[in-house]
């Protein structure tokens, strides 16, 4: 009876594990069918394992989570980006790019165990509540709120439904309660104001399924104010990135013709090349892009595209470098997984994985903390410090200088991290960026360039 059930153990592992390899589509199960055996002969052993845990370990384990932890650990171990996405985690990454969700519209994160109020988004039910920002969230509908996730999954619901939350307030002695009814919120990755009359600032958050339309409404405002638009600083400071589409869809806003971006990957299917279209507007005002450590992904190709045919001139920082493709495949339970498939590199042929955009005006910001003077440049990772990070090109090695952080580097990394997600989703203030001096200086470079325009040779 019992050599039975284990030879049915065995049986069925091996036949999960063709599925779940056939299933991410690499084709991988079928070349070690037809090509090698060494390596079926280690699916057995991986089986051996699985079996050995289910029967041995001290306490019971379900063998669907112990196999998705195996893929995790698979897909993780080839570069810091390809992820098993459970259910959650997808959803939660369809919902981020769609550019809306239902909830109650507030920016929220983890600071000294508490679940804590960032900003909330204008025009929302938590906004016309009068939550604020540093609230704690203490309980949503009678429950405690122990951690994140969980935190934002109570408050998410359908359109219409109703929703207590409960918070503490400084210099309030009582928990504060409000009733609220979910709505659709939308995320707004684009924020412009008129630095001053004739020059534009947009903050260009990250890309999600509208930002293009975004973009081009914020334009549009600008170029039909009553003072002409004679330049635009596009601040990409802190954008993680987003939908590769998008970020392609702007660049070729600002250009006319010419290669945007090149991806090549191991598949020839991965091997694109996309190229700007003649605009129904043209757009010939100089542009300032401002970038930083946080700047990744998607917005190092708009930046590198920008930069490579002379449209705009780049300031700030090094930018992250990451410089890689991903693609994300919906698995047969509702899972995704997130796989690499392509460097990509700018109009010039550079790639910038683990290397980042330099800036052609190099210049700190001063809102953050003076860590960069210890050579720990903006107190942010970059692609480079990561593990099992790739390289710039297949089988190029690059020497990592960075020594590990001491408690005081972390400490100056919390403190900037803080202040730029406040920088970042808080609405644009006149004050604000006058107190930028990469935003500052990015304007004067733009009426110095008017100034000259109108000089004799």
């Amino acid at each position: 009876m019992i050599i039975k059930k284990t030879r049915h153990v065995k049986l069925w592992l091996l036949m999960v594990i063709a599925v779940v390899v056939w299933t991410i589509g690499t084709g991988f199960y079928r070349d070690l069918s037809a090509k090698s055996e060494d390596a079926y002969e280690e699916l057995k052993v991986f089986s051996d394992v699985i079996e050995l845990i289910e029967r041995e370990y001290v306490d019971e384990v379900e063998t669907k989570e112990l196999i998705q932890k195996a893929i995790q650990g698979m897909v993780h171990s080839l570069d810091p980006h390809s992820s098993l996405l459970p259910q959650e985690a997808f959803e939660d990454l369809q919902i981020d790019t769609k550019g809306k969700f239902t909830g109650i519209g507030i920016h929220i994160t983890m600071q000294d165990g508490f679940v804590t109020v960032i900003s909330p988004i204008e025009d929302t039910p938590a906004y016309k509540a009068g939550i604020k920002a540093r609230d704690r969230i203490i309980k949503v509908d009678g429950k405690p709120t122990k951690d994140l996730r969980e935190a934002v999954n109570m408050m998410r619901g359908p359109k219409g439904t109703p929703v207590e939350v409960t918070i503490l307030r400084e210099g309030v002695k009582q928990p504060l309660e409000f009733e609220l009814v979910r709505d659709v919120i939308p995320i707004q990755s684009v924020k412009s104001i008129i630095l001053k009359p004739g020059y534009g600032f947009i903050r260009l958050s990250n890309f999600t399924g509208t930002t293009t339309a975004e973009m081009e409404k914020a334009l549009r405002k600008m170029e039909n104010a009553k003072d002409p638009l004679k330049g635009l600083v596009l601040d990409l400071r802190n954008n993680g990135g987003g939908l590769l589409n998008q970020s392609l869809k702007v660049t070729d806003l600002f250009l006319d013709e010419g290669k945007i971006l090149s991806i090549k990957g191991r598949n020839p299917k991965n091997i694109k090349e996309f190229n700007a279209s003649v605009s129904s507007i043209k757009r010939s005002y100089p542009l300032v892009v401002l970038i930083n450590g946080g700047s990744a992904s998607a917005s190092e190709i708009v930046a590198g595209a920008l930069q490579d045919h002379k449209r705009a001139l780049i300031l700030g920082t090094t930018s992250f470098g990451k410089g890689s493709v991903q693609t994300v495949e919906t698995l047969r339970d509702g899972s995704g997984l997130k796989l690499t498939i392509a460097r990509y590199y700018t109009p010039n042929g550079r790639s910038i994985q683990a290397k980042g955009i330099e800036p052609d005006i190099f210049l700190k910001h001063s809102l953050l903390d003076p860590a960069e003077s210890r050579g720990k440049e903006e107190g942010l990772l970059k692609e480079k410090d990561l593990a099992n990070h790739l390289e710039a090109e297949p089988n190029e090695m690059q020497d990592n200088e960075d020594e590990d952080d001491n408690e005081e580097d972390k400490e100056q990394k919390e403190k900037s991290r803080r202040r730029e997600v406040d920088f970042r989703v808080g609405p644009l203030k006149p004050e604000t960026l006058q107190s930028d001096n990469q935003v500052m200086r990015a304007l004067e470079l733009l009426e110095g360039y008017e100034i000259f325009k109108n000089f004799k040779s």
